[in-house]
């Protein structure tokens, strides 16, 4: 009982009432767990336990004990001088453990977490000049003391005219019933994303390529399903410049479309301790990623859900506002999904103002038993139903919102955020392990911030009077052959930069020995310039022809088009092992993917070694090994195929086991943008925010590299 009470002298530093429980044993432990991830006390603690009689109330003194000035306020362990911690004493006379409390406010709190007196000198960690190569990491999570790191006073800047309105988690004040408190959009012609001139400004461009399976038909044979690849590819270029020609790896914030981005983030009691804190490492290098044209809005949800952050614009007060309101989420209640969404929809929606882009990242680690109960059945209707129609990726609107989501751990609903990604037309990501949890973050922000083309749309359209449609593969993209089946669209909606797209058109090649040259195919593309908002059309692509000559002699099917046949042969073998393993046919799911693997390993560009073959060989490799057990299938290997899934059928980079690693095989689809984040995210330095340039990613792109002909 000592221990106990000995226990209970730790909270008397922080001038409140604890409500004591029947069985101290039994509670204590998790106030320390409260305390734990660095939040500040609030001024009454209720333990699990609700007291019986007046007995269990315990007035604490206001006064500090010798124990209490012996023990850091946060992490709650013993502060010892001289045995490798340093101990910082704030001007209101309280003293912590120097890493905890340098975690505690390096976000912008300047608060003292025991009295709330407010400071104005607060601690930051500095690397000492003579030791550039040992910086710390800036996603490091455990800071362990370092005696060449030394204790630095930073003064408080105060507050200037101009600050930014109160953040709703701060002030405590009811949320309004229309979102419509977005900070106005304002041009900034130095450092603006909005604003490119029209001299020498960077503009979207779509390339358009197309190879026919083979190049030539004989005249007397009938060719049943002949396939046309049709790539697309999302470039940028200085006006009045080639586009091949330029030397920028990505669009410079100066030529980007600016961003609306909401963040929907589960606070619920299962996100305690390590991985509140990684989520709130990850937010702050979202926001440091962002420029001052973009703007962020922050909602979290436990029970329910409630924005803490408005949509502003991501200045440097505005940045200062997001850390603050990112630095005050405390974890706790229970998981409700669907609220956070409505609610995050509800920020888009009800904005005054509009940046071209805008989407919304969704995080969750746990299941929503508000929504479905424990056991309840959780179909695709239910999904489509419970979502706001605003999100719907076949809504019939102008504004398309994108959910991002991404599953936490192994205990989330994999089912559920894919879902939730499917119907919005975003990407589904597999956050296996929890301090990768930056680094997918980075990857998708790297996307969000490179969009040069939007509302793309592809028409393929037959040449030939004899030719009709067989298929076309687009994957999730909607597409529809019109009657006659001679005219297909694919409506593609936004590209990043450098991105993209190969869709696969079957049709029939009749006899015919009237020609020697045969027209198939004309593809034409529409697009919006998100800066400008003009529409282009590319009307100029060289029609798909084939020879005819009499007789021909052995023909080698095009690499190209055998390895866009494989990504879709892999995507629908994925598809079908999935719907096998969810009966409990986990034999029939692992000889799909055997099946699979061998018929890519046989194919042309699987013997030549291709990229994208090897990636799927080896990702079909890791799925089977996720379903030979059904215990690996239930905690890891659903939500590792769905994210897969999520990527081919998209054709967009997604985060899923090792991906995200430099030298992984699983990168296909990242972009230069997405390679450039990630680079910053896995090399920034705490004081030095230039990555390391000898640890760059390289690119995974679809098609080699190429010269451009003139």
């Amino acid at each position: 009982m000592g221990s106990t009470w000995k226990k209970v002298k730790v909270a008397l530093g922080f001038n409140m009432c604890l409500y004591g429980p029947r069985n101290l044993e039994d509670s204590l432990p998790s106030m320390a767990a409260r305390f734990s991830d660095g939040a500040a006390p609030s001024n009454l603690l209720s333990l699990p336990a609700t007291p019986t009689s007046s007995n269990s109330l315990l007035q604490l003194s206001k006064s500090s004990t010798r124990s209490s000035k012996r023990t850091c306020a946060i992490c709650l362990t013993t502060m010892r001088p001289g045995k490798g911690h340093a101990i910082f004493t704030a001007e209101c006379s309280h003293s912590f453990h120097f890493h905890c409390i340098t975690s505690n406010v390096k976000h912008g709190n300047q608060i003292c977490p025991v009295c709330r007196a407010k400071w104005k000198e607060i601690p930051f960690q500095s690397p000492a000049s003579d030791i550039p190569n040992r910086m710390m990491r800036f996603n490091q999570l455990d800071w362990s003391p370092d005696e060449s790191w030394m204790t630095v006073l930073r003064r408080v800047r105060p507050p200037s005219i101009d600050l930014p309105r109160q953040v709703a988690s701060l002030s405590h004040e009811p949320e309004p019933g229309l979102f419509d408190d977005d900070e106005v959009l304002e041009d900034i012609p130095d450092r603006g994303t909005s604003v490119v001139d029209p001299i020498d400004g960077f503009f979207g461009k779509i390339e358009v390529k197309t190879y026919p399976e083979v190049s030539a038909v004989a005249q007397s044979a009938f060719h049943d399903n002949f396939t046309v690849l049709v790539h697309i590819k999302a470039s940028f270029a200085n006006h009045g410049q080639h586009c091949c020609e330029s030397r920028t790896p990505f669009p410079s914030q100066r030529s980007r479309a600016p961003v609306d981005l909401v963040t929907v983030l589960d606070v619920s009691g299962s996100m305690t301790g390590t991985k509140l804190a990684l989520l709130k490492r990850a937010m702050g290098f979202v926001v440091q990623s962002l420029g001052p044209s973009d703007r962020l809005s922050v909602i979290c949800f436990s029970s329910a859900a409630r924005r803490v952050l408005p949509l502003c614009r991501m200045t440097e007060s505005g940045r200062q506002q997001a850390l603050q309101a990112i630095n005050s989420l405390v974890s706790n209640g229970g998981t409700n999904i669907i609220d956070g969404i409505k609610k995050g929809t509800k920020v888009l929606l009800d904005r005054k103002w509009k940046n071209p882009v805008c989407s919304i990242m969704l995080l969750s680690d746990g299941q929503d038993t508000y929504t479905f109960g424990i056991d309840g059945s959780r179909s695709e209707t239910d999904y489509l139903s419970l979502l706001p129609v605003s999100i719907h990726r076949n809504n019939n609107t102008a504004l398309q919102i994108p959910v991002h989501s991404f599953g936490f751990g192994t205990d989330h609903d994999a089912t559920m955020m894919h879902s939730i990604s499917e119907i919005s037309g975003g990407t589904f990501s597999f956050v296996e392990a929890e301090n990768t949890i930056q680094d997918a973050f980075a990857q998708c922000i790297g996307g969000l911030l490179s969009v040069v083309v939007q509302e793309l749309q592809v028409r393929i359209e037959c040449v030939h009077p004899s030719l009709q449609f067989g298929s076309l593969k687009a994957g999730n993209y909607r597409s529809n052959i019109a009657p006659g089946s001679r005219i297909g669209t694919i409506n593609v909606g936004d590209l990043y930069a450098q991105e993209e797209r190969d869709f696969l058109v079957t049709i029939n090649v009749p006899v015919d020995g009237s020609l020697e040259e045969m027209s198939l195919l004309k593809v034409e593309c529409t697009y919006q310039l998100p800066i400008t908002n003009e529409m282009v059309t590319l009307e100029d692509v060289e029609e798909v022809k084939i020879r005819r000559p009499n007789t021909i002699g052995e023909q080698s099917v095009s690499i190209e088009v055998d390895r866009q046949r494989n990504r879709v042969h892999a995507l629908e073998s994925m598809a079908k092992a999935r719907v096998a393993a969810e009966r409990g046919d986990l034999a029939d799911a692992v000889s799909v993917l055997e099946d699979c693997y061998r018929a890519l390993s046989e194919t042309i560009s699987g013997q030549a070694g291709d990229h994208l073959c090897t990636s799927l060989c080896a990702e079909l490799k890791e799925m089977k090994q996720r379903m030979e057990d059904q215990r690996i299938y239930d905690t890891s290997g659903r939500a590792y195929v769905l994210s897969g899934l999520s990527s081919h059928s998209w054709q967009r980079a997604t985060t899923r086991g090792d991906s995200t690693r430099s030298g992984s095989l699983m990168q296909s689809y990242q972009t230069p943008s997405m390679v450039d984040m990630l680079t910053r995210s896995q090399t920034m330095l705490l004081g030095n925010p230039t990555p390391r340039p000898q640890r760059t990613l390289r690119p995974t792109m679809t098609f080699p590299a190429r010269t451009c002909q003139r």
